[in-house]
């Protein structure tokens, strides 16, 4: 049995810098191959022909699929099932699958389509990934321009236009696995500090609230794809591996060169081993308290299960954690391989202990 593939909701207002995220996240997804679904809204389509014309050969016009009409959860029979489906029968496979949902309407619908028996056997959902605009949550709105989203809602018949948009951004709070308060460099340290403890605690326990400038975040932050990767991770302990190249054309001013190797050596990574596990359901739980208790931002790797030719897979975002099992162990070491990241400052001695309980 293939590996099945996971995908990422990104979700948040217009405004919040979902595109940014993304193109950073397709310039320095380091040959993966993405493919991205975007849920057209109005006068969005921009935004496919910026990430159209990337250029990168990892994402390949052919990877970005639109959908045709806004609202996800009207059209998940007949929309999105058949995108997904026409994805996954491609020959060359994606490595990740990212969704790009315009924040209006809540991504719940989309997240059970995946448990449409044609994709749950192929798909894991990795995470939904809400993105803020920290400037605007700071000043006491939720998006820089509430009437421009407001606008884009009215451009969709299919969408719920009576909740107030306040409420539509809790909601995306209360269900994000990651939350990215983005354009934290406008805030500061101190107040973008403050919000993101704020919005910790106003989101699930478990959930992490990570700060970016201009979108910029370490992949394996954003998607966790690669990671666990055996063979190459012994080599690279620390998440530093992403410091840009910057080709000629390029638009950052050299100060914000600093923010970004500045913004990912926030983050580091280590590997836990340990042997055999008796339980898996009991080691998944076991996994989510201990990314509670040390704010983890993701952890994946796999386990062996007493008793189990089958290797089981983990992955987890925030406080959900994943698990199927994926191929049998063969001449492979029952050995259980974890890879736990964060940002910088884990207890490395503390987690272990707790992941070997």
């Amino acid at each position: 049995m293939p590996a099945k593939i996971p995908a990422t909701v990104i979700t948040g207002f217009l405004g919040a810098g979902k595109t940014t995220l993304i193109r950073h996240m397709l310039e320095n997804a380091q040959g993966k191959r993405i493919a991205l679904i975007i849920n057209e809204f109005g006068d969005l389509g921009v935004d496919g022909d910026i990430l159209k014309g990337c250029g990168d050969e990892t994402c390949t016009e052919d990877d970005i699929m639109e959908l045709s009409n806004g609202c996800i959860c009207c059209t998940v029979a007949d929309d999105f099932v058949p995108t997904m489906e026409k994805l996954l029968a491609r020959e060359k496979k994606p490595d990740h699958i990212v969704i790009e949902t315009s924040g209006l309407a809540l991504p719940q619908p989309l997240i059970r389509a995946f448990n449409w028996p044609e994709i749950s056997t192929q798909v894991t959902v990795d995470g939904v990934v809400t993105v803020v605009d920290g400037k605007a949550v700071s000043e006491g709105r939720f998006a820089h321009n509430v009437a421009a989203v407001d606008a884009q809602r009215k451009l969709d018949e299919n969408l719920d236009h009576e909740t107030p948009l306040s409420e539509l951004f809790e909601d995306q709070i209360a269900c994000a696995d990651m939350i990215v308060v983005n354009k934290s460099d406008l805030l500061g340290t101190e107040a973008s500090d403050a919000l993101a403890k704020q919005l910790k605690s106003e989101s699930r326990d478990g959930v992490q609230v990570v700060k970016a400038s201009m979108g910029a975040l370490p992949v394996d932050v954003l998607l966790g794809q690669g990671i666990g990767a055996e063979g190459d991770m012994d080599a690279r302990h620390e998440v530093h591996h992403h410091h840009h190249d910057h080709e000629e054309g390029d638009h950052h001013a050299e100060d914000h060169q600093h923010h970004h190797d500045h913004d990912h050596d926030a983050f580091e990574s280590f590997v836990v081993e340990r042997g055999e596990i008796t339980d898996a359901t009991a080691f998944a739980e076991q996994v989510a308290d201990v990314i509670r208790a040390h704010d983890i931002l993701r952890l994946k790797g796999f386990a062996a299960v007493k008793g189990k030719p089958m290797r089981l897979t983990l992955q987890a975002v925030g406080p959900r954690v994943d698990t199927y099992f994926d191929k049998p162990f063969g001449g492979d070491p029952r050995l259980t391989r974890l890879v736990v990241i964060g940002q910088a400052g884990l207890d490395h001695a503390a987690i272990s202990a707790a992941l070997k309980l």
